[in-house]
């Protein structure tokens, strides 16, 4: 367990298919207490969080989403949503720093933003950290904008993170002087300090282990602070260590099954009994791997939060539901 109140950006990664995106939505949840207004970030253009909150695609503007989750006397914040896209952030950028609106916007229609966006994704990247730092690091230039409590960022993948974010080392090549290079610099100095938390989700599986081991050594080795692991979709323990031993050796006494069936009512045949013994060896294989890596995972020292595998898939209650278990586990 770790406190992480004094952090205002909380940036949440992992490798593809571990839930990532699931689990910064229920962190910003979780941090949505009273009085507190939370933005969920997407930067991907994957519409992610449209869909996991049932809501029509989101604009390039902060949008209120939901209420987060109560409180211990009953109260809840409200969290925002916004999506990120580099060709609006430009158009934003040129609009606020070189007051160029009409004519940005000309230059998007012969689509020098998009050229410029591919050919250079330093800048891209700087477009697309720079939204999320403002977000932040409100100042005088966004007028009348919420002061937020806390960023959650639904980042890009464990394996791009480090790039992603150290973005004043990814435009050395390119941008030695100017407003772009500054504006990198600036964000670095809130992207480096405790300020900042990189949270990295992974599920129980050599591959995944492995790479949040890999994102928590290059995001130190370039001193991009690391948060904790999420440990997701984790299975029931609600097995003794004997009968995942006698599960896995073939040795589970078929006999007292049968009698716990009739017990239930169930009609005895044997294709049921062997498919429940078969299923019971396949969870206590799969126990056993999950065991190893999470062996692995406590060796990160890195504070660590498990969740569990929701069946029939994650809706707005499973969201809070996971929500409730962060916060439990000291999180949020």
């Amino acid at each position: 367990m770790s406190d992480w109140g004094k952090v205002r950006l909380h940036v949440v990664t992992g490798k593809g298919g571990t839930g990532k995106s699931t689990v910064a939505s229920a962190l910003a949840l979780a941090l949505a207490t009273k009085g507190k207004h939370v933005l969920l970030c997407e930067v991907e253009g994957r519409q992610g969080i449209a869909r996991m909150f049932d809501v029509d695609p989101l604009p390039y503007q902060e949008r209120r989403l939901t209420t987060g989750l109560p409180d211990a006397d009953g109260g809840r914040g409200i969290v925002h949503a916004l999506h990120v896209d580099a060709e609006s952030a430009l158009l934003e950028y040129l609009s606020m720093y070189y007051r160029l609106g009409r004519a940005g916007r000309a230059l998007d229609k012969f689509g020098v933003i998009e050229f410029a966006t591919t050919i250079a994704p330093g800048v891209r990247d700087v477009l697309l950290t720079g939204k999320v730092y403002e977000a932040v690091q409100r100042n005088a230039r966004n007028k009348g904008a919420i002061e937020y409590d806390a960023v959650v960022l639904d980042a890009p993948p464990t394996g791009r993170i480090t790039q992603f974010l150290n973005v004043s080392n990814e435009l050395a090549g390119l941008a030695k002087v100017g407003p772009i290079k500054s504006q990198s610099d600036t964000m670095m100095t809130l992207f480096r300090s405790p300020r900042t938390a990189v949270h990295l989700v992974t599920v129980l599986e050599e591959m995944p282990v492995q790479e949040t081991a890999d994102g928590i050594a290059d995001l130190r080795s370039v001193q991009l602070p690391v948060g904790g692991i999420v440990v997701n979709q984790v299975r029931p323990q609600d097995l003794s260590a004997a009968d995942l031993a006698a599960a896995r050796s073939g040795e589970l006494d078929r006999a007292a099954l049968e009698d716990d069936l009739r017990a239930g009512g169930i009609e005895v045949v044997p294709d049921l009994v062997d498919g429940l013994l078969s299923e019971a060896a396949d969870h206590a294989e799969r126990r056993a791997l999950e065991d190893s890596q999470r062996t692995l995972v406590a060796k990160m020292d890195v504070p660590s939060y498990e969740l569990p595998r929701i069946a029939g898939g994650i809706d707005i209650g499973g969201l809070y539901e996971l929500a409730g278990l962060l916060r439990a586990q000291g999180m949020a």
